[in-house]
């Protein structure tokens, strides 16, 4: 991947084009105050926006760091040819109508690949995307207005959608943005390379991620593991749970969206916490910025009303949050604090009784300020600055920065409703090591989200295969394939006559189950008799079945519970293995946890444990446990055929895996593959 850095961090731009798009990014980055030389490029214009322009890129002084390219998609591709061969360090391609239009315009894919050969080794953006703006340094290859300000440090954004990042660009809650930047069709530089590009500057303290695709799985992974060596969290928003989301991300970026239980089980293997809105997207990326990655998921709230004390706890409640009850320690400073009229809880109500008096509200706070504690809530909503004062309130912030200075401890504002949050007041505190939190509701989930733990090391996803046409394979080979990866399956008989099934029954021995092959989903086709206690039992269900062949199988009895292990081919993150709640009830129940392979024990086990079928498996009111060991071989063995066999895969399911105190033992399996 060619090297991003003299894109990014420019010392000089050229600007080729001389529409209004061109000449507001020139204006843009004087504006910004932008040190190095501007050279705006166009083949009949003098001067464009009071700078002098060249004729041609092989007019300029010299090879540009970085482009900003205005033109038509046809023009673009010959001026990034250009570029290229001069020496420049990256472009920006503005133009649309290359690989996200080719459902309404079939020359848009062989474009962006003439576009691709014409770049060679030079770093693009887009096509089909808005540029950069670079905070840090005043470097905007932007067409568009923008809301923000030159920082010092903060966070950077990489986004598919230009205007998403537009709007990102706009907020109002003190987030130091130090790079906001467009990947659009990601055709060269995706969201990946330039998430790690931003990442090596040290003025970047946290990455955010809104992505629709991943186009290359190990480039994400080496992102992963790049941001966890240096201390930099990543918080991503990823879009495509609807099947609307997913057909909109396609038309849009022309990216492989991929399933959602991939994309989910993606972020948790590599430690990247997930978000499901803008709102609390900036709210977690403003925590990471201030305090980085909580230690704990253990909270405390103060308010000054037990309305807001109740709406936190409510709030927090079904999160992985906790609000452990006071220690003795924070019970008597606290009530050295507040007098015996406070009833002492956590989250705590402290009433108004010290209002105003800015060193009893500072000793307050601090004495909630447990070290076992990750993050410390102060609810306070300022009243609106158009129709109200808001002097009376400059004790709460000087008691929250004066209690963050004696403590050390990680300290939030929270106003309850986003609006109630002024900028100005979000600025000071976040100067002073307190996090502002615009709405409760995304405070607490940002304290969530910073609470998850960072992944450890693990082994290389296992990529995906080429799609191809699979064909159905029979079940009784399907399970011979997997059996010989250690799967345990019930004894069986294949037969093509009701007479041949009957003598097979006879062979096994009664009871036995009856099984019509070639359907994908036997139950629903009335292709599964269980239980049958004899000969005529057999009979009796082979003719009532419209099959032209049949599997007889011994009864597998004694379950303690029924699993579903299954495994599907996902185009954008690899092969995924999903653990359910098994049997007729698995679409109803909804009980299911995804990993992609290959996983660890210990990734199977934390999945298993999250199923709320594990209560059963461990035994319940006294009835005997599954046999743990025997579930983990089961799922191994399917993880072993996938990794040896992953050619021509897309997909395997075995439902139900039957697991008793003694066994866990395949009584279903489906097998969809191209045998070559």
């Amino acid at each position: 991947m060619p090297e991003l850095s003299r894109l990014i961090r420019p010392k000089n731009i050229a600007v080729v084009g001389g529409g209004d798009w061109c000449r507001l990014v020139i204006e843009q980055c004087q504006a910004m105050r932008f040190e190095g030389q501007i050279w705006p490029v166009h083949p009949k214009a003098e001067e464009i926006a009071g700078l002098t322009a060249y004729a041609s890129i092989a007019d300029l002084p010299e090879a540009p760091d970085a482009a900003f390219i205005g033109v038509n998609r046809h023009a673009t591709v010959d001026v990034v040819g250009q570029l290229s061969a001069c020496g420049a360090g990256g472009a920006v391609c503005f133009a649309s109508g290359f690989l996200e239009a080719q459902a309404e315009d079939a020359d848009g894919a062989d474009l962006q690949e003439r576009l691709l050969k014409a770049a060679g080794d030079m770093p693009i953006l887009g096509p089909n995307c808005y540029g950069l703006i670079n905070y840090l340094d005043g470097a905007l290859l932007w067409p568009d207005q923008h809301g923000g300000d030159r920082v010092d440090s903060g966070v950077a954004i990489v986004t598919q959608s230009s205007n998403i990042a537009i709007n990102l660009t706009m907020q109002q809650r003190g987030l130091p943005l130090a790079y906001v930047v467009t990947a659009g069709n990601q055709a060269q530089a995706d969201i990946s390379h330039i998430g790690a590009a931003l990442l090596e500057d040290d003025r970047v303290t946290a990455l955010g991620l809104h992505i629709e695709g991943i186009k290359d799985l190990h480039a994400f992974e080496v992102l992963a593991a790049r941001a966890r060596t240096l201390g930099k969290p990543i918080v991503a928003l990823k879009v495509g749970k609807s099947d609307q989301a997913r057909a909109a991300t396609v038309s849009h970026t022309a990216s492989v969206a991929g399933g959602d239980a991939g994309a989910a089980a993606l972020l948790a293997r590599l430690g990247i916490a997930r978000v499901d809105d803008l709102p609390t997207f900036l709210e977690s990326l403003k925590l990471l910025h201030v305090v980085g990655r909580l230690p704990s998921n253990r909270i405390a709230s103060i308010s000054c009303s037990g309305g807001e004390a109740s709406l936190a706890a409510d709030t927090a409640y079904g999160r992985d949050l906790v609000f452990p009850p006071l220690n003795p320690r924070q019970t008597e400073n606290l009530r050295a604090a507040l007098g015996p009229m406070v009833a002492l809880a956590n989250p705590l109500d402290y009433h108004t009784y010290i209002w105003r008096d800015v060193e009893a509200m500072t000793r307050a706070f601090a004495a909630m300020m447990d070290p076992g504690l990750a993050m410390t809530l102060l609810i306070v909503d300022f009243p609106r600055p158009d129709r109200c004062s808001a002097a009376d309130w400059d004790c709460a912030i000087e008691a929250a920065i004066g209690a963050r200075q004696q403590t050390g401890a990680n300290v939030g504002v929270v106003a309850t409703l986003p609006e109630l949050m002024p900028e100005d007041v979000a600025g000071r505190l976040m100067k002073a090591g307190v996090v502002s939190f615009c709405g409760l509701t995304e405070a607490i989930k940002a304290c969530e989200a910073a609470s998850r733990t960072a992944a450890s090391s693990a082994d290389p996803l296992l990529p995906p295969t080429p799609t191809v046409e699979p064909n159905l394979i029979p079940e009784a080979e399907a399970k011979r394939r997997l059996s010989d990866y250690g799967l345990r399956i019930p004894i069986s008989h294949r037969a093509r006559t009701p007479g041949a099934a009957r003598a097979c029954a006879a062979d096994i021995g009664y009871p036995v189950v009856l099984k019509g092959e070639g359907l994908a989903h036997k139950s629903e086709a009335g292709a599964v008799v269980l239980n049958l206690q004899s000969g005529g039992d057999v009979s009796e269900a082979a003719n009532g079945m419209e099959a032209r062949s049949f599997l007889v199988e011994e009864m597998i009895t004694g379950a303690v519970a029924e699993l579903l292990i299954g495994v599907v081919k996902d185009p954008a993150h690899g092969f995924v293995l999903t653990l359910a709640a098994g049997g007729t009830l698995t679409e109803i129940l909804q009980d299911s946890a995804s990993l992609l392979l290959p996983a660890s024990d210990a990734m199977i086990e934390e999945a298993l444990a999250s199923l709320r079928i594990n209560t059963v498996l461990k035994g319940y009111r006294g009835k005997p446990a599954a046999d743990r060991a025997a579930i983990l071989r089961a799922i191994r063995a399917v993880e072993a055929y996938v990794l040896d066999h992953a050619e021509g895969l897309e997909e395997i399911e075995i439902n139900p895996l039957i697991c008793t105190p003694s066994d866990a033992i395949a009584a279903d399996a489906l097998m969809r593959r191209k045998d070559w």
